[in-house]
């Protein structure tokens, strides 16, 4: 008879009033950033100092500009254009922003358009980041290649034309910095630790345990690369995920629990209140929610038919619905996804070494032949919103009865063919 762990919580209502206590708090902090946002739109222009996330040429517009998107100091995100030349290494800048009564709460809290004046490029001497992205892209004789592996490694924005090949592919989210890549490198990290660690243990300190002190390491490991990687909204609630879920893995706990996943978007929401309006944090969320969907569901099937078969193909089929409720980008060869995502969780460590070594440009070849392989026709596909709620309603539902999690499978399946067939 097998003995099943205990949950997070003991109860529904130590659970409740959990919740209830964080909503609350994020209630109160809610009302200081919205207290902010008033004062913010009172004022008719606004000086700041604020770091470069991206710049955009727009030479085809009606009147050809730059777009910046830009971070302030005092963390506002926001996007704005320029009509002089600004240089694409400009890493800090000096601006006079205009608010207006286009900038709702919403967009105060994600990242808003606000017109501005360019007062100056602030001269930043380059950091350890940046030394290292330079080498990264001195290993690469093509634009393709040594644009997509920074931005694999460090969150770097990408051009339009390489976003696009990678959304044909549908690909973007292993481009983009997630769980995905956290889950990868803890793995990779943890094993080569219990390599050397483990002859060690059972020689010299047996009553040590494996997973709390190399769990540990890994962490800070991971920590550390999180805060290289500039704190992307999904890399921070992945990074929570892996932290709580270590501390729960070591008190015994249920580690496959909707129960924590709500406590940490939660405790995540009044920490970083901003992330309401952020719509990679709620795809991370949306992506880890799945997985435990299905894990739960599964649980009593082979783990390697799970890991290999089962999983890949239902979060691919489960996520299209909540993906193309925003992105409508549509083709066929976005099916590709799934054997891309098995092969990427061996490529992903594999260049990251091979790029330590001096030698990320081996498979440079292959690469550009991947991002060219498919066209870049894009057919729109925007899943509606009245459907949206409907299936988010069902998700939920699945939670608690096994067939509905089959219907909800069985709805993700046939919008996936009426998507990749009919559109």
């Amino acid at each position: 008879m097998k003995i099943s762990k205990p949950q997070f919580f003991l109860t529904n209502k130590s659970f409740t009033l959990t919740i209830l206590f964080f909503t609350a708090l994020l209630l109160l902090r809610l009302g200081l950033v919205y207290k902010d946002y008033q004062e913010f739109k009172l004022k008719p222009f606004y000086f700041t100092y604020a770091n470069t996330l991206s710049i955009e040429n727009k030479p085809n517009a009606m009147y050809p500009h730059t777009l910046l998107r830009l971070q302030s100091d005092n963390g506002l995100e926001f996007y704005t254009k320029s009509y002089d030349i600004v240089p694409h290494d400009t890493k800090r800048v000096r601006v006079e922003i205009f608010p207006d009564s286009n900038i709702t709460f919403l967009k105060f809290l994600g990242a808003f358009f606000v017109d501005s004046r360019l007062k100056e490029v602030v001269p930043v001497e380059k950091s350890i980041k940046d030394k290292v992205v330079e080498n990264i892209k001195n290993q690469h004789n093509d634009n393709l290649t040594s644009n997509i592996y920074p931005a694999i490694f460090f969150n770097t924005p990408l051009s339009k034309e390489i976003r696009d090949k990678v959304i044909v592919l549908g690909a973007s989210h292993l481009i983009a910095l997630s769980g995905f890549n956290l889950t990868i490198l803890w793995g990779v990290v943890f094993g080569i630790l219990a390599f050397f660690y483990k002859p060690l243990q059972s020689r010299f300190f047996p009553h040590r345990y494996t997973v709390i002190d190399l769990g540990l390491i890994s962490l800070l490991f991971l920590g550390a690369y999180v805060w290289f990687a500039d704190f992307s909204p999904s890399l921070i609630r992945a990074y929570a995920m892996v932290l709580f879920g270590w501390l729960i893995l070591i008190m015994g706990l249920e580690l496959v629990s909707f129960s924590f996943l709500a406590f940490i978007v939660t405790v995540l929401l009044v920490i970083y209140p901003k992330f309401l309006a952020s719509i990679s944090f709620w795809f991370s969320v949306a992506g880890v929610f799945y997985i435990m969907l299905v894990a739960h569901h599964t649980k009593n099937i082979n783990k390697y038919l799970i890991g290999f078969f089962i999983m890949p193909i239902s979060m691919f089929l489960l996520m299209q619905p909540i993906v193309h409720s925003i992105f409508g980008q549509t083709s066929m060869y976005q099916l590709l996804s799934i054997p891309l995502e098995l092969a990427y969780v061996i490529f992903y460590p594999l260049m990251m070494f091979l790029h330590i070594v001096g030698f990320g440009g081996v498979l440079d070849v292959w690469l550009v032949w991947l991002l060219n392989f498919a066209p870049s026709e894009l057919k729109e596909s925007i899943f509606p919103l009245y459907l949206l709620i409907g299936y988010a309603v069902l998700s939920l539902a699945s939670m608690f009865h096994r067939y509905l999690f089959f219907i909800l499978l069985a709805s993700a399946f046939i919008y996936s063919l009426y998507l990749f067939i009919f559109v």
